[in-house]
């Protein structure tokens, strides 16, 4: 059979996609395993709708208006939750994208433009902390281990440059060597590759760094992440993992009695939310988030609205006016 010719099931693009993502786009490992792990839905779907063998030019609307309801309707999470619209749209895009290699690669088939998105609401409020809160959360692991001070360290860095988790968990030891200057009681700067493999600067408080330094201090390995797993003797799988970051954030922000959920994304949207209620500008913050465009970052705008409401009910003179 010759896979150019579109005589395959359309389940068997999905490995050829993902070399495709690897080689040909540069995608980071990271949005690898989201489209894999989206895909495997889509497959998924295909068996329990009995289109297993369903060919790429045998896909119609109609079988994509069944996989969304299979996707707000049917479908559970592993928490036995159904899926957010903003969430089934990461499985219908992982599908556009699909869709679009396979006509790339001339393979008659739905053209990715009839997949639709899941219509989100444009006033979607973004989940933040008070500072107060964080504050809360950073005196929640115990500091008396190496594992409590690894986690103090990472919920300060978090907070401290704004990384997203795949940036933070992605460190080496090695980036750290500035911390050596233990006099030093400045901001520093430190040079990451961000999302679409893109190079941007963060920064590092004197708080955050002086946490980072505590927590190097209590490394006796020459393991090459910079945060690892105490319980990890295998030097090649020892990154601390995505899932535990995540899980470590959760537990602190319950146990610091915070009933709203809270993630590595909301750090982000807190360090954001903070920067601009302090004065800073939006693309300052743009530049400061990695996003690459501006419109990304004005998810944050309630915040600015916010300020200029203070300040106009602060300094403008109108409000006197109904006194004469």
């Amino acid at each position: 059979m010759n896979a150019a010719s579109g005589d395959l099931p359309i389940r068997e693009y999905i490995l050829p996609f993902l070399d495709y993502c690897e080689i040909e786009k540069g995608l980071s490992n990271n949005t690898q395993r989201n489209y894999r792990q989206y895909l495997q839905l889509f497959v998924k779907w295909l068996d329990h709708s009995k289109n297993s063998a369903l060919l790429p030019h045998e896909l119609t609307a109609k079988h994509i208006w069944d996989y969304r309801l299979y996707l707000a309707r049917v479908y559970k999470t592993p928490a036995k939750e159904y899926l957010g619209k903003k969430s089934q749209n990461y499985y219908l895009i992982a599908l556009r994208a699909l869709l679009s290699f396979l006509a790339e690669r001339d393979v008659v088939t739905l053209p990715s433009s009839k997949v639709k998105l899941a219509r989100q609401k444009s006033d979607e409020v973004v989940s933040f902390l008070e500072v107060s809160d964080v504050e809360r959360m950073l005196k929640v692991p115990d500091i008396a281990t190496p594992a409590g001070i690894r986690d103090r360290a990472i919920m300060e860095l978090f907070f401290s440059s704004g990384m997203r988790i795949s940036e933070l968990a992605s460190l080496n030891a090695d980036q750290m060597s500035f911390l050596k200057d233990k006099n030093a009681k400045r901001t520093f700067e430190l040079s990451i590759i961000g999302k679409g493999k893109h190079v941007r600067t963060i920064f590092i408080s004197p708080r955050a760094a002086q946490w980072l330094r505590t927590y190097l201090d209590t490394r006796r390995d020459v393991y090459k992440p910079l945060f690892i797993n105490h319980r990890s003797k295998d030097p090649d799988n020892c990154r601390l993992s995505l899932r535990y970051i995540q899980r470590m954030i959760s537990r602190s922000a319950m146990l610091a009695g915070i009933s709203k959920k809270v993630t590595p994304h909301t750090l982000r949207h807190t360090y954001a939310t903070d920067l601009l209620s302090h004065g800073a500008d939006l693309r300052s913050v743009q530049e400061l988030l990695g996003h690459k465009n501006v419109a990304t970052t004005q998810i944050y705008t309630h915040v600015t609205n916010k300020r200029l409401r203070d300040i106009h009910e602060k300094f403008h003179g109108g409000k006197e006016m109904d006194k004469e």
